[in-house]
């Protein structure tokens, strides 16, 4: 069984068992390949907009003897699967802005998915304001540190957001904080410790510039002291 990151552990991780399952730029495939290995899925359908990390997928899946079983389909986002075609999707891998213009693009087959597994690798608080405008709520989240950096991944389905709207449930994830989560402990004192030091050098620098980023670095801090207030 082909072995994976860390990060992409998550993301198989958080699907739920279903029928046929998208993978949005799918690159190796390794994601589609691991979940029809553990029986979660029956069907996929690996795509990606590049063709040489398609090629790629097509010889890892016919590598592991899931061929009749794995599609690798060159497409643009979801512009290639029909709609009602998979019941889950995997957008991972990808900047969260792409993600949201991906999800937009194809929104009439995106709300026929019963889950959508989302590893935005920034603009993460902007996903999932955009998921919970759209319709859709956040089932289970999990943070993971692989060589120094942190991911986050979410499943979420359709149905009626969380009525909370703190702002911090949208940077740092409501099941995190509660379950106190220590992988996003660290990150919140890593983001301390960072946000600490460029706000003490520009303590020492002046103009308005430098005031209107001081603000900005102030209100990042003071976030991020009430979620670690959560571990107390």
């Amino acid at each position: 069984m082909q072995k994976l990151s860390r990060r992409m552990e998550a993301v198989a991780g958080l699907c739920r068992a279903g029928d046929c399952v998208a993978d949005v730029g799918c690159d190796h495939a390794y994601v589609s390949i691991r979940l029809l290995q553990q029986q979660r899925f029956a069907h996929a359908i690996a795509m990606d907009v590049r063709k040489g990390p398609l090629a790629a997928a097509q010889e890892h899946v016919a590598a592991s003897g899931l061929a009749d079983r794995i599609e690798c389909r060159l497409s643009d986002g979801v512009s290639a699967l029909a709609a009602g075609e998979a019941d889950a999707l995997i957008c991972a891998g990808m900047g969260g802005v792409l993600i949201m213009s991906i999800l937009s693009a194809g929104m009439e087959k995106v709300r026929r998915m019963r889950q959508l597994i989302l590893q935005p690798q920034s603009e993460i608080a902007s996903v999932r304001a955009f998921l919970r405008e759209n319709g859709f709520c956040i089932e289970a989240e999990e943070m993971v540190e692989e060589e120094g950096k942190f991911y986050s991944a979410f499943r979420a389905a359709p149905g009626d957001g969380e009525e909370d709207t703190d702002e911090l449930f949208l940077y740092y994830g409501k099941s995190g904080l509660e379950k106190k989560d220590p992988v996003l402990k660290r990150f919140l004192e890593r983001e301390k410790r960072i946000n600490s030091e460029v706000l003490a050098q520009l303590s020492a620098a002046g103009g308005s510039r430098a005031g209107e980023r001081r603000s900005e670095v102030e209100k990042n801090l003071l976030r991020i002291e009430r979620a670690l207030a959560y571990y107390t």
